[in-house]
């Protein structure tokens, strides 16, 4: 896979929080699946591709034992999921559900007096 998030492989991923971090995954998920469901395995498979990219930079700056498992967990239910039988049933909703929980707390703590 080249590289689609040159600036943030650069560096710049590594000065995000954690929670913006998975935030920016749950983006390239939502389009992930919002090209599946529309029947674009081309663009649901370039999606798919940048959200692991952005996975596995979190995994390269991880820094938390507990976090490193769950993006690891996170990865292999994502590969699962768009690639493999989905031997875990994981459904779109949750995937979505999933990570609109980091979306919500990322924009809370940015916004946040102390953030």
């Amino acid at each position: 896979m080249n590289a689609q998030h040159k600036t943030l492989a650069a560096g710049r991923w590594g000065q995000l929080s954690f929670l913006e971090q998975m935030a920016n995954v749950g983006s390239e998920v939502e389009r992930a699946l919002n090209w599946k469901a529309r029947n674009d395995p081309q663009y649901c498979q370039k999606a798919f591709e940048r959200a692991l990219e952005l996975l596995d930079l979190t995994l390269d700056y991880c820094q938390e034992k507990f976090h490193f498992k769950e993006i690891a967990r996170t990865r292999e239910v994502l590969v699962d999921f768009f690639m493999g039988s989905n031997e875990y049933a994981t459904s779109d909703n949750f995937l979505r559900s999933y990570f609109f929980q980091f979306a919500c707390a990322a924009r809370k703590h940015k916004w946040s007096p102390t953030g």
